[in-house]
């Protein structure tokens, strides 16, 4: 009797761990962020996210224009997703920045992570400097990161010239995680 109670716990705890190494509830691919893809349709959202809330932009829809701006909240209320959709005629998900910590990518990248966790798992294709931030684009992803200027040394915080990443401070967070599928 107890060796199949020994077997049963056994099973159990296999099936446990194979079904949570498979939860792609929070995971980033270069196809895929959470349950998204870039065929997912705008009209397949309230869907895709039964168990959450799906938020359109009120005041485009007033106007009788289809709503670019989506927001994705759990039904706790926690911010997960703010999508942008594309103007086709079947309009499909363009841009995705993530609200929420638990979104990694497959190589651990996520909100909480620096820039050089970026640098660890990246390669740099290149760095945009705006007003306020600089942004990071890897090679051969549509990943991008975004750094507030305000994790740059003083000296470069109000630069408008190009910004390298030898300049970036290794502990500079991210304040902006976003996919861009064309």
């Amino acid at each position: 009797m107890k060796k199949t109670t020994k077997v049963i716990t056994l099973i159990i705890g296999v099936a446990l761990l194979h079904s949570c190494q498979n939860d792609t509830t929070f995971l980033i691919t270069e196809s895929s962020v959470g349950p998204l893809t870039p065929t997912t349709t705008v009209n397949e959202l309230e869907s895709t996210f039964v168990k959450d809330s799906v938020i359109r932009d009120t005041t485009r829809l007033n106007l009788g224009n289809a709503s670019k701006k989506i927001e994705v909240y759990e039904k706790g209320g926690k911010h997960l997703l703010t999508l942008t959709a594309n103007s086709d005629s079947i309009p499909t998900i363009e841009n995705i920045r993530v609200m929420d910590n638990r979104y990694l990518s497959e190589k651990g990248i996520g909100l909480q992570s620096t820039f050089k966790d970026i640098q660890s798992k990246y390669d740099i294709k290149k760095i945009v400097t705006t007003l306020n931030s600089i942004v990071v684009f890897p090679k051969g992803s549509n990943l991008y990161f975004t750094i507030d200027k305000e994790e740059l040394p003083e000296n470069l915080r109000f630069s408008t010239s190009e910004i390298e990443a030898v300049q970036i401070p290794d502990d500079a967070k991210i304040k902006y995680l976003m996919i861009g599928w064309e």
